[in-house]
């Protein structure tokens, strides 16, 4: 099943503010492609203008100035390209409340259909169940799952800037393949694999008997310890199975 893991970075919290030069506005995008939990390669990325201020708490997460993204395109001038890309999978993201707001905002400021509930799948609940009372923040499930194994740069998220759209959607397929079962649950055969693995199960089991060594190894047994066998033997009687297997 194709999937579309994304994440957004944005001026703040309030994409719906009364005051329309305090609303909040979308500076980055990236999405993932996945198939079957997979990445598939295919990737989409875009930075924003916001035609607004970026508030130096918020630069301190995603290190985007606003000197930095006014040579960028508006979300209006690329709304039908992303539509397009994500197409009618469904849309996973960490907290997926937050990214969901701020795209619909967008794409109701371009006078475009909003994205519905029922396409956004959120990590963030599943691993909340999956972990209760644990720390369940994207860093927290990426060194759950030592995702530093796979070559992302943990220890670097921690510093000024350490946050993007991308990079952050890259690790989500992560997450959410470890959260849906891991590598081992994507395993899948063809039915002519499954057939001759039916087949291999099915078949009689062969021993091969070895050919006897050319000279036999010599006993490391002393006298005392085989006259102690043998006594230990002959009290077993006449029916003990040492004497039917020698």
């Amino acid at each position: 099943m194709r999937e579309i893991l994304f994440d957004t970075e944005t001026t703040g919290v309030f994409p719906d503010h009364g005051d329309e030069k305090l609303r909040d506005r979308i500076v980055e995008i990236g999405c993932v492609e996945v198939f079957n939990l997979e990445r598939t390669g295919r990737e989409y990325h875009v930075y924003l203008n916001p035609d607004r201020d970026v508030p130096e708490e918020v630069v301190r997460v995603h290190g985007l100035r606003r000197e930095f993204l006014i040579n960028h395109k508006r979300f209006a001038q690329i709304a039908q390209e992303f539509l397009e890309f994500v197409g009618d999978a469904p849309l996973v993201a960490h907290n997926a409340g937050f990214d969901q707001g701020f795209i619909n905002a967008e794409l109701r400021r371009c006078g475009l259909a909003q994205l519905g509930d029922d396409r956004f799948i959120d990590t963030l609940a599943i691993a909340r169940k999956k972990f209760p009372g644990a720390s369940n923040s994207l860093d927290a499930l990426a060194r759950r799952f030592q995702l530093d194994r796979y070559g992302f740069d943990l220890a670097s998220r921690k510093g000024a800037g350490g946050h993007g759209a991308l990079v952050d959607s890259r690790i989500l397929a992560e997450v959410y393949l470890h959260l849906k079962g891991g590598r081992e649950q994507t395993l899948s055969f063809d039915a002519g694999t499954a057939m001759a693995d039916d087949a291999a199960v099915l078949r009689a089991v062969e021993f091969v008997r070895r050919a006897p060594r050319p000279a036999p190894l010599q006993s490391l047994l002393t006298a005392e310890e085989q006259a102690a066998h043998a006594a230990f033997i002959e009290k077993l009687g006449p029916n003990a199975l040492w004497l039917k297997a020698s």
